[in-house]
C-alpha cells in the first residue's frame, strides 16, 4: 500500500512544480498571437504627405489620398472606407481590397477638393463591417487655386526642388513643391490634375508600373508639364514610354563652362503670366488699384560668382521637337515642346549635382523651370477668396424645368395675409361674436390651414416626374493616330421623391463628386453619396430629397477612336475647315475659336464630312461673346442658390453659344473689381484659353440628345431623361507640314 501511493503523490505534486511555465505559456501566448495579428494601417492625403497630415491639396481639383496596409495576421477581405463630412451631406468613399496573410498592399484614389480646412475619416473594416483600424481627423494643407503646385520624383532626398519663400503670413499663396514617392505614386490620371508640374528623374522614372506610366502621359497630355533630368542615358532605354515623347536624345557627356547663360535666362522669368501658360487657375489682379502692382523679382536676382564660374557636366542634347529654352538652338541646356495640351521639358543635365546642388539660386532655378510667375514669389500676404463655380453654369444648363420658386412679391404677400388673419381679423371677428375664448381654437386651425396652404403652393410649383439629365464635355486628346478621351459627364437629378439612385459609369475607373460650390461655401449640395470603387468600375448610392434637383460630376478618361478629326486648308487668302464626324450621330452645330474669334457653323452629318469656308473678315469676337454672356452666368449661378425669386434668372439655355462661353471663361483675362477676388473658380482643364494663347485652335462640336456611350450614367431608366454631348478638339491652325495637313495626333 505504501508503495501504491508514492506515484500518486508524485503525480499530484507535478503539477504544482510546473504551474507556473503554464501561468507564463496562458498570458504570452494570446498576447503574441495579439502581436502578430496587428495590423500597419497608413493615410496618405494630398501630395507629399508622410501620413503626419503634411499634404498638400489644391482647391477644387483632384487630389490622391493612398493607403498602405501591412497584414501580419490571418488573411481577409477588407474595405478601405474614407468618410468626408459636409454640411448639407456626407460623402464616403470604400475600395475593397484582399489582404492575404504576411503581405503589404498599396493603393490610390483620386478625391475632390470641394472646401477648404476639410478633415477626413479613414477606416479599415473586415467582411463582417468590424473596424480593423482606423485614422481619424485626416487633413492636408491647403493650396490657392491660382498657386503653383509642383510634384517631385527625384533621384535623392538631396536632389529635391525647392522655390524661394516668399515673405508673408498667407501659407496657401506661396508655391509649393511635393515630394513624391514611386511606391505611393498615382495610376489614375485624375488624382495628378491637382499638379501644375512635375520633376521626373530618370532613374527613378524606371521603378514606375506601366499604369503609373500611362497615367503621367496622360496628365501632360491634358494640360500638365512635365521636367526630366537624366541621371544616365542608358536610363531612357529602360523607359521607353518616356523616351518616345521627349523633345531631344542624348549624345555625348562633356564638361562645360556655365559662364552667365542662366543667370541671364533667369533674370528673364514671367511676371505676372507662365511664360507657356498653365492649366491650373490665373492670378486675380486689378491693374487700377494699389493691391495690383508689383516688382518682378526676377530681374533683381544677383548672380553667383562661384556657379558662374563653375564646370558643369551635360550631354549633347540633339533637338526633335519644339523650341530650345536654354543655350544654343543645335545644342541647348533646356529644351521644350508641347505634347497634347500640356508640355515636357527635357534637361541636358542633372540638376541634383553641383554645382547646381549648390547653386545660391537654386530654387529661383526651379521656379523659372517650372514656369512660376514672380507674381507669386513676391510676397504672401495676398487673400484669394470668392469665385463663383463654373459647376452652377452647368446647373443652370441641365437642371429640371419642372421646378418653379415662389416670387419673393408673392412670400410677402402670403406673410402679410397670415399676420392679418391671425391679428386683427381674428380679434374683431371674435369680439363681434363676444367668443373671446374661442382663440384656443382658432389659432391652431389657422396654423393648421396655412400648412396645408403652403404645401399646397410648394406641390404646385415643385412637384413632377423623375427626371435625369446628362451633358458630357468630352476633350479628344490625340495620340499616335488614337485619341485619349478625358470626360466631364454633368448630370441633373430630379427626385419626385425620398429616394436614393444608383449611379454607374459605362466607363472604368471614373469618379463621382457633388456639386462644387465654391471654396468659401464650404458646404455640399450633392446629399449623401455612397461610391463603391473596384478595378474595373464605380457604383456609387446618392440620396435626393423630395421635389429636389441635385447636380452631380464624373470625371473620367477613355482610350478610344477619334470622334471627330479635322484639318484646315487654305484656299487663297481663305482657310476651310474641313470636319469629319465619326460617330453615328449628327452633329446640329459646330464652332471654331481660333485667333481671338468664333465661328459658328452649321451641323455635320452622322459619319459625314463637311467643308465650311472660314471668313477672316467676319467672325464673332470672343471678348464680345464673353461680355455678353459672363453677366448672364454669374445671374443665374447666383439665382439657383436662393430658394425665393425669379425662376428663370437661375436658367440658362443649353445650346453651343453658351457651351462656348463656358468653355472659354477666362479668355479676356483675369480682371477683377477688388485685388484678390476671383470671377470664376473651376476644375483644372475646363477652361481651355490657354490653347489660345499658345496660337491653337480649338473646334466645338455639339452634338444634343446623345452621348459618348450606348447607355447613360443613371443604372435605372426614369421618365424623363437627356443626354447632350460637347466634344472639345485643340489644333494646329497651320501646320508645318503645310497647306492642308490634319490636326496630326501627338505621341
Amino acid at each position: 500500500m505504501g508503495s501504491s501511493r508514492r506515484p500518486i503523490s508524485g503525480l499530484r505534486r507535478r503539477p504544482a512544480a510546473f504551474r507556473p511555465a503554464w501561468l507564463l505559456a496562458a498570458v504570452w501566448l494570446p498576447l503574441a498571437l495579439l502581436a502578430r495579428a496587428e495590423l500597419q494601417f497608413d493615410v496618405f492625403v494630398g501630395y507629399g504627405s508622410s501620413g503626419a497630415n503634411d499634404g498638400l491639396v489644391r482647391e477644387a481639383a483632384w487630389f490622391p489620398v493612398a493607403c498602405e496596409v501591412y497584414n501580419d495576421g490571418a488573411a481577409f477581405d477588407a474595405v478601405f472606407e474614407l468618410r468626408q463630412r459636409h454640411l448639407g451631406g456626407d460623402q464616403v468613399i470604400r475600395f475593397p481590397v484582399e489582404l492575404p496573410s504576411n503581405t503589404r498592399k498599396r493603393f490610390s484614389l483620386p478625391v475632390f477638393a470641394s472646401s477648404r480646412y476639410t478633415s477626413w475619416r479613414a477606416v479599415l473594416r473586415d467582411a463582417s463591417g468590424r473596424v480593423q483600424a482606423e485614422r481619424p481627423n485626416l487633413r492636408a494643407g491647403d493650396v490657392a487655386w491660382e498657386t503653383h503646385l509642383m510634384g517631385a520624383l527625384p533621384r535623392t532626398f538631396a536632389g529635391m526642388p525647392q522655390f524661394p519663400e516668399p515673405a508673408g503670413p498667407r501659407e496657401e499663396t506661396k508655391p509649393q513643391v511635393a515630394r513624391l514617392t514611386p511606391e505611393l505614386f498615382p495610376d489614375n490620371p485624375l488624382a495628378l490634375e491637382g499638379l501644375t508640374s512635375l520633376y521626373l528623374n530618370s532613374e527613378t522614372a524606371l521603378t514606375l508600373t506601366p499604369a503609373q506610366a500611362e497615367a503621367l502621359l496622360t496628365w501632360v497630355r491634358s494640360g500638365g508639364h512635365l521636367i526630366v533630368a537624366p541621371e544616365q542615358a542608358q536610363d531612357f532605354a529602360g523607359a521607353p514610354w518616356l523616351a518616345a515623347v521627349l523633345p531631344g536624345r542624348f549624345g555625348p557627356l562633356s564638361t562645360n563652362r556655365v559662364a552667365e547663360v542662366f543667370q541671364r535666362w533667369l533674370r528673364n522669368g514671367p511676371a505676372d503670366e507662365p511664360e507657356f501658360g498653365s492649366w491650373t487657375g490665373r492670378t486675380p489682379r486689378n491693374p487700377a488699384t494699389p493691391g495690383g502692382a508689383f516688382r518682378n523679382p526676377y530681374p533683381r536676382l544677383e548672380p553667383d560668382p562661384t556657379f558662374e564660374n563653375s564646370q558643369a557636366a551635360r550631354f549633347k542634347l540633339i533637338p526633335l521637337a519644339g523650341q530650345p529654352w536654354l543655350g544654343p538652338a543645335d545644342s541647348p541646356w533646356i529644351q521644350t515642346a508641347p505634347l497634347g495640351r500640356g508640355r515636357i521639358t527635357l534637361l541636358a543635365f542633372n540638376p541634383e549635382r553641383e554645382p547646381f546642388k549648390s547653386w545660391k539660386l537654386r530654387s529661383w532655378f526651379w521656379a523659372r523651370l517650372a514656369d512660376v510667375p514672380g507674381a507669386q514669389l513676391g510676397t504672401a500676404n495676398r487673400t484669394f477668396y470668392g469665385g463663383a463655380s463654373a459647376d452652377g453654369v452647368v446647373g443652370a444648363m441641365i437642371e429640371s424645368r419642372q421646378i418653379h420658386k415662389l416670387p419673393v412679391g408673392w412670400l410677402l404677400v402670403l406673410l402679410l395675409v397670415y399676420l392679418l388673419v391671425i391679428g386683427p381679423i381674428d380679434y374683431f371677428w371674435l369680439k363681434s361674436i363676444n367668443r373671446q375664448i374661442l382663440t384656443w381654437i382658432t389659432f391652431p386651425a389657422y396654423v393648421i390651414l396655412f400648412s396645408l396652404l403652403i404645401y399646397f403652393i410648394g406641390y404646385k410649383l415643385r412637384a413632377g416626374e423623375t427626371e435625369w439629365n446628362e451633358l458630357h464635355l468630352v476633350d479628344i486628346l490625340p495620340v499616335n493616330g488614337e485619341a485619349q478621351l478625358r470626360g466631364r459627364t454633368y448630370g441633373a437629378l430630379y427626385s419626385s421623391a425620398n429616394a436614393r439612385y444608383e449611379i454607374q459609369p459605362p466607363v472604368p475607373r471614373a469618379t463621382l463628386r457633388p456639386e462644387f460650390l465654391g471654396s468659401a461655401v464650404g458646404q455640399s449640395a450633392g446629399g449623401d453619396i455612397e461610391a463603391l470603387y473596384t478595378d474595373r468600375e464605380l457604383r456609387a448610392r446618392v440620396s435626393v430629397p423630395v421635389w429636389t434637383t441635385l447636380l452631380y460630376a464624373s470625371d473620367w478618361t477613355q482610350p478610344a477612336e477619334p470622334p471627330l478629326t479635322v484639318r484646315m486648308e487654305r484656299a487663297g487668302n481663305s482657310p476651310r475647315l474641313v470636319v469629319e464626324n465619326h460617330t453615328p450621330h449628327p452633329l446640329a452645330q459646330v464652332a471654331l475659336v481660333w485667333n481671338g474669334k468664333v465661328w459658328f457653323l452649321d451641323g455635320v452629318a452622322a459619319g459625314g464630312t463637311r467643308t465650311f469656308p472660314i471668313p477672316l473678315n467676319r467672325g464673332e469676337p470672343l471678348a464680345g461673346l464673353m461680355s455678353l454672356v459672363q453677366q448672364n452666368f454669374q445671374m443665374a449661378v447666383n439665382a439657383r442658390r436662393r430658394a425665393f425669386g425669379s425662376t428663370e434668372m437661375g436658367r440658362l439655355d443649353l445650346g453651343l453659344r453658351n457651351l462656348a462661353a463656358l468653355s472659354f471663361l477666362d479668355a479676356t483675362g483675369v480682371v477683377t473689381t477688388g485685388p484678390g477676388v476671383r470671377q470664376w473658380i473651376y476644375p483644372p482643364g475646363l477652361d481651355l484659353s490657354p490653347l489660345l494663347d499658345r496660337g491653337q485652335a480649338v473646334l466645338l462640336a455639339w452634338q444634343p440628345e446623345n452621348g459618348p456611350f450606348g447607355r447613360p450614367w443613371l443604372s435605372r431608366p426614369v421618365k424623363r431623361m437627356a443626354r447632350h454631348t460637347l466634344y472639345r478638339l485643340a489644333f494646329e491652325p497651320n501646320p508645318a507640314t503645310g497647306p492642308g495637313a490634319t490636326a496630326s495626333p501627338q505621341p
